[in-house]
């Protein structure tokens, strides 16, 4: 049996799939992050199952503990507390660990509040990066700022409610113009999704808040003499023999210029 890696929902416990839900009904063993939160979820759908811790403690424990029963044919499902294993939260070692061993994987989709926060900031975009959890460091934390400030698509990250206040007085410190959305609840009876520039966002957050915190940064704006150089490169590109897609591409890789925009306006 494959190691099912199910995506769990986010804050609504209806946002949750049929296909998930059957899987946890019939794994031999779930393995979770926190006992008591994913019991939460099973009862809300009348599922009893057996539950194994597996946290960021221990992990590699476990993975050691359960690579065997994998081995042996017993089915297994991975959930986390909220959204799917091993983006910012354990299982990536055991996903791994199963592979190595010629164990099948199987990711069943679900929530995501990196692509929930996304569509809430409204920073529409073909092209974003995720940050993970941003650095607690102030230095490292204004490091990233500076690294990021042309980027011309846009950002999400995690990020606790106790550090959000510094977080974004770094950023409206570096940035004060660049456009910020903070979700926070997403999905949840309190969901707030708040939109503005970093110094405004700054200040709306200054006294802290409570909740899961998704932050999203607006893409930087791409001047007008960037774009023209963008779409003059992948013209110099197809001269010399590159299909237009193709440079486009390149191009669009090493600019942040939409891939479309520059087919389209080299044309």
């Amino acid at each position: 049996m494959p190691l099912a890696v199910c995506a769990t929902p986010i804050g609504n416990l209806e946002d949750v799939t049929l296909r998930v839900l059957r899987e946890l009904e019939e794994a031999d063993v779930v393995l979770c992050e926190d006992t008591r939160h994913t019991r939460r979820l099973l009862e809300r759908h009348g599922i009893d199952a057996r539950l194994l811790s597996y946290h960021e403690h221990n992990e590699a424990q476990r993975t050691a503990e359960v690579l065997p029963r994998l081995e042996a044919g017993q089915r297994v499902a991975l959930v986390s507390d909220a959204g799917l294993p091993a983006i910012s939260d354990p299982g990536a070692r055991l996903i791994a660990a199963a592979r190595e061993a010629g164990v099948p994987v199987t990711v069943l989709p679900g929530p995501s509040a990196v692509e929930t926060a996304l569509v809430a900031s409204g920073f529409g975009t073909d092209r974003f990066q995720f940050l993970g959890y941003l650095p607690r460091r102030v230095g490292e934390r204004r490091a990233l700022w500076e690294d990021v400030a042309r980027r011309p698509w846009a950002l999400v990250a995690f990020e606790s409610p106790q550090r959000l206040a510094s977080s974004l007085a770094s950023l409206a410190e570096v940035l004060p113009e660049r456009p910020v959305a903070v979700c926070r609840e997403l999905t949840k009876r309190y969901e707030e999704v708040v939109r503005g520039s970093a110094s405004e966002v700054a200040e709306r957050f200054s006294a802290g808040t409570k909740g899961e915190i998704t932050v999203v940064i607006g893409p930087a704006e791409v001047e007008a003499g960037d774009e023209a150089l963008a779409v003059e490169a992948v013209s110099e590109l197809v001269g010399g023999g590159l299909s237009r897609r193709s440079a486009a591409n390149v191009v669009s890789r090493l600019t942040g210029v939409s891939r479309n925009r520059l087919y389209r306006d080299s044309l």
